[in-house]
């Protein structure tokens, strides 16, 4: 199954490296904040949670 993100917004610097990484699991809001918008690859998800510089996604 695949994975299912969350973004924390109040962490969240809007930096875009997680909509680069997986932009079937991620957009901007209209704050420019991230928003998990599905499920996406595990691999890509993984990356994402792992380079994201406030720690605001999780699975």
């Amino acid at each position: 199954m695949p994975k299912k993100p969350t973004v924390d917004s109040d962490a969240c610097i809007g930096c875009g490296l997680c909509v680069g990484t997986c932009p079937a699991a991620f957009d901007f809001n209209d704050e420019g904040k991230a928003v998990a918008i599905g499920e996406g690859d595990d691999a890509e998800i993984d990356e994402a949670i792992a380079n994201c510089p406030v720690q605001a996604i999780s699975e």
